[in-house]
């Protein structure tokens, strides 16, 4: 039961995508921070596009540790497109609303329902199911 629990987890992991993303992001993140170079569309877009499958992804593994379902546990479209709408409304109008940090983009709420689209299509699957799993 625990082996299959931590199996369900990781499958996120070892998701093409997911990993896609979470490197794209942490990359960019290193060139912009450390080294001071941007690449100029994707230092306005790359981020916001690669954010919703890391984030749907991460927020999908710690469930499955929890849930009774484990590494069957799959988002509805509702939760998905709430999740959507939150992250929308806190990063494009309400911090750039109380902070000159941030700046309202509508294009970054175009890149979050790509990403968001990206995610619902290719990774909110059930975890494959290792051979030794199935035995268990």
């Amino acid at each position: 039961m625990v082996y299959s629990r931590f199996a369900g987890m990781m499958g996120m992991f070892k998701n093409p995508i997911f990993i896609f993303a979470s490197i794209a992001f942490w990359v960019n993140q290193y060139l912009e921070k450390s080294l001071g170079i941007f690449l100029p569309v994707y230092h306005s877009y790359g981020d916001d596009l690669m954010a919703m499958p890391v984030v749907f992804g991460i927020c999908l593994q710690l469930m499955r540790c929890w849930h009774p379902a484990g590494g069957e546990l799959t988002f509805s479209t509702k939760q998905v497109m709430i999740g959507l709408v939150y992250f929308s409304l806190v990063f494009e109008v309400l911090l750039p609303f109380k902070s000159t940090t941030y700046t309202a983009d509508p294009l970054d709420v175009v890149c979050y329902v790509i990403g968001t689209l990206v995610f619902l299509k290719f990774m909110n699957k059930p975890a494959p199911q290792s051979k030794k799993s199935q035995v268990l």
